[in-house]
């Protein structure tokens, strides 16, 4: 598969401590074992000027306490809280200078971001989508990516889960709804 580095974009969604580290409060091990092949996918992006955007799940500590339903600290605990370094991603990860940071506060990176605009300006089509978790944040990413007419990539061995089945319901959702799913070494980044 060759993507024009122009037009795509790798999409690093929510490599952070709080999923990412040992000592994170919602630390997964399918989190931590993508580091790796996230960080040779990046060397090859930034390698072929590739633009590579990080997502940043932050919640400030009042965040839920008006909520009329939707409270992810009911559901997951408090995570990711505003200035810690849970909300920090991975040393591993280190962002480039030319890299952009998008800071969410919910499982979708599009919503009440400014993320959707900073694409288009650049005239970003494809999206290349890692990171975690697969089922909630990598997942609702892909969708609402997909449903705003950019083509998202979900690149299978660059996906950390809580469970192996999590992973290949979302990676089988997003192939068949909204997307295409690829390993990166099938990913080639090359000006036609």
């Amino acid at each position: 598969m060759n993507l024009e580095p122009a037009r795509t974009a790798v999409v690093v969604v929510d490599m952070q401590n709080g999923f990412c580290h040992p000592d994170g409060a919602l630390y997964a091990p399918g989190s931590e074992a993508v580091i790796g092949p996230i960080a040779s996918l990046l060397e090859r992006a930034h390698d072929a000027g590739v633009t590579v955007l990080y997502t940043r799940d932050v919640h400030p500590p009042e965040q839920f306490e008006d909520a009329h339903y939707y409270d992810e600290f009911e559901q997951w605990g408090e995570h990711v809280l505003e200035g810690s370094w849970e909300a920090e991603i991975v040393e591993e990860l280190p962002a480039e200078s030319a890299d952009h940071v998008v800071e969410k506060h919910t499982y979708d990176a599009f919503y009440e971001t400014e993320l959707e605009g900073w694409l288009n300006a650049r005239g970003i089509n494809d999206l290349v989508i890692c990171g975690t978790l697969a089922n909630v944040c990598v997942l609702h990413t892909g969708g609402s990516a997909g449903l705003r007419d950019f083509r998202p990539i979900m690149l299978e061995d660059c996906i950390g889960a809580i469970e192996d089945d999590h992973r290949e319901y979302s990676l089988e959702h997003a192939d068949w709804l909204f997307g295409e799913v690829a390993e990166s070494d099938d990913l080639e980044f090359e000006a036609d």
